[in-house]
């Protein structure tokens, strides 16, 4: 516990771009799964119109969460990337077929083109989904190192727990994007949305509680602060109203409610997580001090994220306000 506060605001900025990149590209991938599980074409057409602006400005938090975790916590890098080589490269060209398949789906020559790429975006985003829920339980079940260097078999990704991780990451997706299509969408469209959401928050909820009890399994330290009264009961009491403010979102006209009750949802695990893992960056003992770069390194880089942060938020903001609205979709289209 002898984390200085350069290296707490160096693990406070990584953890918050983190976040921001699931809240904010978890939404688009969830749609674009959505997308290819949806047959008619004027529905996937304002799906598609919903994302098109604001997905690829969402991607730039994971630029900062990746560059931020080589600049500010290298040992931790190094640890991490030889451990997890295929999945991340998996993920890489998943973003990349879903970005081709988002992009040029309005050149495809005909509806059934059109139906074959964004079943293309399907795969992608669902890769890319499960991928992200891998890395995170692989990093949660702990990566054995030795020296500094990795010293596992590259194969733990491949256990249950992150594979569990991946399903619920996907799944929650999936809620955020039909949460997301509900606010932004009308008609038909939206009242289906209406009910993938519904269903999906049920699912998404139950596994969230299932893998934190899995979660208080894998180490003494986990159950300890998991089961701390001071963190599960305001976890419980924070995930039931969260839940009631989500369900009555769908009653009242502001349709945005929601969405926002779900991104709560994913921020309290997020917060959850981080409560089980401090201080540790890469369990099972590898803390935040002993990965992190020397306090020059530490303080530039803390003076770009200061400059960064805000200049990427204002420009996610300024994206979500001019593309506001509903996205309506002429059936001749």
């Amino acid at each position: 516990m002898d984390t200085d506060w350069i290296t707490l605001l160096c693990a406070a900025a990584l953890a918050f771009s983190v976040m921001n990149y699931v809240l904010l590209d978890g939404t688009d991938l969830g749609v674009g799964m959505l997308m290819g599980l949806t047959a008619s074409h004027e529905d996937r057409r304002a799906m598609a119109v919903t994302i098109l602006p604001i997905w690829d400005a969402n991607e730039t938090w994971l630029v900062l969460g990746g560059g931020g975790l080589l600049a500010l916590f290298p040992l931790a890098y190094a640890i991490l990337l030889p451990a997890l080589y295929l999945p991340f490269i998996l993920m890489f060209l998943a973003l990349i077929v879903r970005a081709v398949a988002l992009e040029f789906r309005d050149h495809a020559p005909g509806p059934r083109s059109k139906r074959a790429v964004d079943g293309v975006l399907l795969c992608g985003s669902l890769l890319t989904g499960v991928v992200q829920g891998v890395v995170l339980g692989t990093l949660v079940q702990g990566v054995a190192h030795q020296g500094g260097q990795y010293s596992g078999n590259g194969r733990e990704w491949l256990s249950p727990f992150p594979m569990f991780c991946g399903l619920t990451l996907v799944l929650g997706y999936a809620w955020l994007g039909a949460c997301w299509l509900y606010w932004r969408t009308v008609g038909s469209l939206q009242q289906r949305s209406a009910r993938q959401a519904r269903v999906l928050a049920l699912i998404t909820a139950l596994l969230l509680i299932g893998l934190v009890g899995w979660t208080a399994t894998l180490q003494g330290q986990y159950a300890q602060r998991l089961a701390d009264v001071r963190v599960w009961m305001p976890a419980a009491a924070l995930l039931g109203g969260l839940l009631v403010v989500f369900t009555l979102g769908f009653r009242g006209r502001w349709q945005f409610l929601p969405l926002f009750a779900a991104l709560a949802v994913f921020v309290l695990a997020f917060a959850l997580m981080l409560v089980a893992l401090y201080p540790y960056i890469v369990p099972p003992d590898l803390t935040l001090s002993a990965a992190a770069s020397s306090p020059k390194s530490q303080v530039f880089m803390l003076v770009g994220f200061a400059v960064l942060i805000p200049v990427t938020l204002i420009y996610n903001t300024y994206g979500f306000r001019v593309f506001s609205g509903k996205v309506r979709v002429a059936k001749s289209d």
